[in-house]
């Protein structure tokens, strides 16, 4: 039997909570109980929950010393640091050999006890700037589902929190069980791709009068084959002037921003219409399909035919 802790924190995410219980808290008929599960906090009580309501927790961080695997599903507000006590609580644990793991924003927990330091963690794509910039030690990743090393592991946004959970369970014992665990879940037992492809499509922010017009200039011509020599003989400057300023403003090379751009407009196309894949590559500027496929995978880490199945909004 594997003994599974989640370490909650006021204001607790219930959802996140959930991902862990749902994976090793719950007996299954016709699946073997390989897995038990608690939940414990700094001061035992009533713990505050985001979901409007408290939730009992009577034991302390004692169960820590307890446990093969430690979760730390969610910690807000991200500015407030542990206390001593639950930073030496999670140290001492992953020094014993329990295995150590935060779900979405319990990153930062794990990032303030040293835990994530030299190593590749991730978080809530929303959160990941956030992190890499406070915790420089940190290699954050901000578009996988989660990293594991093993003794530590990260989980991206909320729901990613099952796909790790199930990982683990897949590395623990096998993939058979994993399946079967998933099955009775109705979730799929590994997900395509990363989790930028849950992101909102980038939009222009920092960009004054000089660029503005280029940019709605240019985003209505996503069909066309444009080069940045074009672009830059329609803002009337040279192609160095303008790669200086897409650079200060944009933090990007006119080029990338054009295939961001196009990236972005197919995304749109693949949710809301049935269009061929050779028909929204040319729509968008990028040629063919394999192309396409090629420029998607790259920048989401799956393919358009998996993003649309995910994504594709109801008529």
């Amino acid at each position: 039997m594997h003994h599974v802790v989640a370490l909650v924190h006021p204001p607790q995410s219930t959802f996140e909570l959930g991902c862990a219980a749902e994976v090793f808290g719950i007996a299954r008929r016709g699946i073997p109980t390989r897995y038990g599960f608690g939940v414990c906090t700094e001061h035992p009580g009533p713990v505050r929950t985001l979901a409007g309501y408290d939730m009992l927790v009577t034991d302390g961080l004692d169960a820590l010393d307890r446990a093969d695997t430690v979760v730390v599903p969610g910690w807000l507000p991200t500015e407030q640091p542990p206390s001593p006590a639950v930073l030496k609580a999670l140290r001492r644990a992953h020094d014993r050999g329990a295995r150590v793991i935060s779900i979405c924003s319990g990153a930062f927990a794990l990032a303030h006890a040293g835990l994530l330091d030299g190593r590749r963690a991730t978080t809530h794509w929303a959160r990941a700037g956030q992190l890499a910039g406070r915790f420089p030690a940190v290699r954050v990743d901000p578009d996988v589902l989660y990293v594991d090393h093993g003794d530590v592991a990260t989980s991206a946004g909320s729901g990613a929190g099952i796909d790790l959970c199930l990982h683990l369970v897949r590395a623990d014992q096998g993939a058979g069980y994993a399946a079967q665990v998933a099955r009775n879940m109705v979730m799929p037992p590994h997900r395509e791709g990363g989790q930028l492809q849950y992101s909102a499509p980038p939009h222009p922010a920092q960009i004054d009068g000089t660029l503005a017009p280029l940019l709605e200039w240019t985003t209505g011509r996503l069909g066309e084959p444009l080069t940045v020599e074009e672009l830059a003989a329609h803002a009337g400057i040279s192609a160095r002037t303008l790669a200086r300023r897409f650079a200060d403003q944009l933090g990007a090379s006119p080029g990338q921003w054009l295939l961001a751009q196009r990236i972005a407009a197919s995304r749109e196309l693949l949710e809301s219409t049935d269009l061929p894949l050779e028909a929204v590559a040319r729509r968008v500027g990028l040629s063919s399909a394999t192309n396409l496929r090629r420029r998607f995978l790259r920048a989401l880490g799956t393919t358009p035919g998996a993003y649309r199945r995910a994504f594709r909004a109801e008529p």
